[in-house]
């Protein structure tokens, strides 16, 4: 039995005309006149009741005729499935982000997607960026939000958005109101600093630059900024952390002495999903 005769049949169903259908088909009549014969032989009994004048369904054929249209349409519903899935319109797309992406490029990349692609299911997980690139080797996630550098040869990053770092104080701090501040300024001071399981790189840049006595670590720049505005010390953090500023803390632009803070997506290289490619196209576009 095949398709193509099962669509035979249920023209001919709808027509009860063989001429009409065969118009229809864009064929001649004695092959749709064959197609149907050999499938009442295939299934042992007759379709239609026809003579020159009349074509008319036997019973069998119109319970037939119905369950070949649960048929129809279960394959056109899954040929259409089908297709959206390939051109990235409908599935599945798990997305791992740092808790610093919520306040920087990841809301409007979110936005972006969902309207122009509101059926496929978006499902987040934040995650620290080791615990993103592990879970990218184990394919938990498709795409990672993360702070790059990544060093992994079975991943791809691109840088996404970058931000210089400013210096968050406390309010009432002495380098408030102090014009032209040198890195030499901060080795007095204590710091909060966000942990080097969260972001090593920053972590690292920031020990370079100006030894920090560090006196409190947290693993979020929310955590971080809460700190220094309790007045536990002065934290370096990207300028997108402002987003995130209380009444008692101050952000000092330093002049191009901080770290520039990077955001980036990774994904495995061998990737197919147009989702993925989608989604990093558009944190390209919109970072």
């Amino acid at each position: 039995m095949e398709l193509r005769q099962l669509q035979y049949f249920l023209t001919v169903a709808e027509e009860l005309n063989f001429s009409r259908a065969a118009e229809r088909l864009r064929i001649t009549q004695p092959p749709l006149s064959l197609q149907i014969q050999n499938l009442e032989k295939e299934l042992g009994f007759p379709l239609f009741y026809r003579n020159n004048r009349h074509v008319e369904l036997t019973d069998a054929g119109k319970v037939f005729v119905e369950e070949v249209r649960k048929i129809s349409d279960h394959l056109h519903r899954a040929v259409e499935n089908a297709q959206r899935t390939h051109y990235g319109e409908i599935g599945n797309l798990t997305v791992g982000f740092v808790g610093a992406a919520t306040y920087d490029i990841l809301p409007a990349v979110l936005r972006e997607f969902r309207s122009l692609y509101p059926d496929v299911q978006v499902h987040l997980l934040e995650l620290s960026t080791p615990k993103q690139i592990e879970a990218l080797r184990q394919e938990k996630i498709d795409v990672g939000v993360l702070r790059p550098p990544i060093h992994d040869d079975t991943l791809c990053t691109e840088i996404v958005s970058t931000v210089p770092c400013a210096l968050a104080v406390p309010k009432q701090h002495p380098l408030v109101g102090k014009k032209n501040i040198s890195l030499a300024d901060l080795t007095p001071h204590d710091f909060v600093m966000l942990s080097r399981k969260t972001w090593a790189g920053l972590y690292d840049e920031i020990l370079g630059l100006c030894n920090p006595i560090i006196r409190q670590e947290a693993f979020e720049f929310q955590t971080v900024i809460g700190l220094v505005a309790a007045g536990m010390g002065i934290a370096v953090v990207p300028q997108s952390a402002i987003n995130l500023h209380t009444q008692d803390v101050v952000f000092l632009d330093m002049k191009d002495q901080l770290p520039v803070a990077s955001m980036g997506v990774s994904w495995r290289k061998n990737e197919r999903s147009p989702l993925v490619k989608t989604f990093i196209s558009m944190a390209k576009e919109l970072g």
